[in-house]
């Protein structure tokens, strides 16, 4: 069940804003999770057919590294 909202949603409200941003990094995850078991599945199964499959996920493991660092630590949200 999602997350309700008691009033309505609106992104200059710092509480949503910081409520959006974690769920956003959220699906980022989810996202990362599908796509490179997948892709690792793929890779153990030949090889040959996805080679890049360790490039992209360490790019991408280094970029939702960097979101969580922004959403964790960086990100202030003043009320």
């Amino acid at each position: 069940m999602p997350p309700r909202w008691p009033r309505k949603p609106d992104r200059r409200d710092p509480r949503y804003r910081r409520l959006d941003d974690r769920m956003n990094f959220a699906v980022h995850v989810a996202l990362f999770a599908a796509f490179n078991s997948g892709g690792w599945f793929w890779h153990q199964v030949q090889p040959t057919a996805v080679p890049f499959i360790p490039t992209v996920t360490l790019l991408w493991l280094t970029l939702l590294a960097g979101h969580a660092l922004y959403v964790f630590a960086i990100a202030r949200y003043a009320d």
